[in-house]
């Protein structure tokens, strides 16, 4: 007869509750996505990209204003070496894809949905503004979406006041449009250099950045902090191999460079299927609604650039974009919940409120005005083989290194 001891009984219900969390959780993604399968079988996909791209930036804790922030203010390289890995793998993949959009440069069209724009000041203002909104936020869009779903209201602020800068963004956007973004240049290297040498330049490029990254952390390794090895599990046998798995997937964090190498290849399965990641449309389009709500409908936007710009808000609620941000967020979450990681967190003092809100507004206009942000702006335009991806990547780093110092201050 097996005696079941009070303590014993007590830890179950936990653990069981935990089971049944984490269950539904998973029954939620399933049934939203088929949800969106009965509607529009690209919704479906979209939201499985969106769901996956959120797991991921929560597993492997992958942002872009900590990849520049560690960088310059810890001489810490690993998220951002592992964002240079993820360029890597997209810039041969969008190199392929692009191919088969474009075989024949001589026609001189950019392949659908390229995340190339005009080439001008406005994109280093918006990277810098963006950079300085970032650090001071303590995220940039992806990294507030995917802490949205781990429970962090100051992201949640800091996407608030992404809208309202993108809400600025609507009103002067013509204006930008028809006396300068309009008259600019737009630079894409394959017509140049031909295919080989266009991806072979960044693929250099790319790797020159990572020794320069490793000589910073190697001036800063005397005062490195060395840290613990992780105890290896003795895993013997099936089960305990397959707990093991199934731990380092769902529970344990990925390092950094995993994360970048899989987010890079799920950006060129996203291009493959249709366009490649971004999430600023999608922000600008709530924002256009809630100022069409308040009876201050902006006026339409003028031009068009890239795909990842703002545009005229979609006379229908379900959106590609809505798919991917919506998933980011709960696909974070189910990471988050499946980790046991989950937990509302509230700022303890009311000033990172404000901080949040006014690093949100500088990342929406920036965003808006360069027509992307580190994503669709950054991850996706380097690869894309534009010239633009590397100005707003440089705008980025002196609008992170402001913001450090504008922390520092208000520290």
């Amino acid at each position: 007869m097996t005696t079941v001891t009070v303590g014993q009984a007590k830890q179950a219900v936990p653990d069981l509750r935990g089971v049944v969390a984490r269950a539904l959780v998973v029954a939620l993604l399933i049934a939203i996505g088929l949800a969106m399968a009965a509607v529009d079988s690209r919704l479906a996909v979209f939201w499985a990209f969106g769901v996956t791209f959120g797991f991921i930036l929560q597993r492997s804790r992958f942002c872009f204003a900590s990849a520049f922030r560690d960088l310059f203010l810890l001489q810490d390289g690993r998220v951002m070496k592992a964002v240079l890995g993820g360029l890597a793998i997209a810039t041969v993949g969008f190199a392929l894809v692009q191919y088969n959009l474009t075989p024949s440069l001589a026609a001189g069209r950019l392949p659908f949905n390229a995340g190339v724009v005009p080439l001008g000041l406005h994109l280093l203002l918006g990277g810098v503004l963006f950079g300085v909104g970032m650090v001071v936020a303590g995220g940039c869009t992806s990294g507030s979406l995917y802490r949205i779903g781990e429970g962090y209201v100051g992201s949640l602020v800091a996407v608030g006041g992404m809208m309202v800068g993108l809400a600025f963004i609507h009103f002067t956007w013509n204006w930008w449009w028809e006396n300068y973004i309009s008259r600019q240049p737009l630079v894409w290297l394959p017509p140049t250099l031909g295919w080989g040498g266009a991806v072979v330049l960044v693929l250099l490029v790319l790797a020159a950045a990572a020794s320069f990254i490793i000589w910073i952390e190697s001036r800063a390794s005397a005062f490195a902090i060395v840290r613990p090895a992780s105890p290896q599990e003795d895993a013997a046998g099936f089960s305990a191999k397959l707990r093991s798995l199934l731990r380092s997937v769902f529970v344990k964090g990925w390092p950094a460079i995993v994360g970048g190498v899989a987010l890079g290849g799920l950006n060129v399965m996203f291009y493959l299927f249709e366009r490649p990641v971004g999430v600023v449309n999608e922000v600008g389009r709530w924002s256009e609604g809630v100022l069409n709500l308040i009876g201050l409908p902006p006026p339409a936007h003028a031009g068009g650039v890239g795909p990842c710009a703002v545009t005229d808000a979609s006379p229908t609620l379900l959106t590609w974009g809505l798919m991917i941000n919506g998933g980011i967020i709960l696909g974070s979450f189910a990471a988050s919940v499946l980790a046991g990681e989950f937990r509302l967190r509230v700022p303890r003092q009311a000033r990172r409120y404000g901080q949040s809100f006014g690093g949100g507004i500088l990342m929406g206009y920036g965003a808006g005005l360069a027509a992307g942000c580190t994503l669709g702006g950054f991850f996706s335009a380097i690869p894309s083989l534009g010239l633009n991806g590397w100005f707003f990547g440089a705008s980025l780093a002196v609008g992170a290194l402001i913001g450090i110092q504008v922390i520092r201050r208000i520290s």
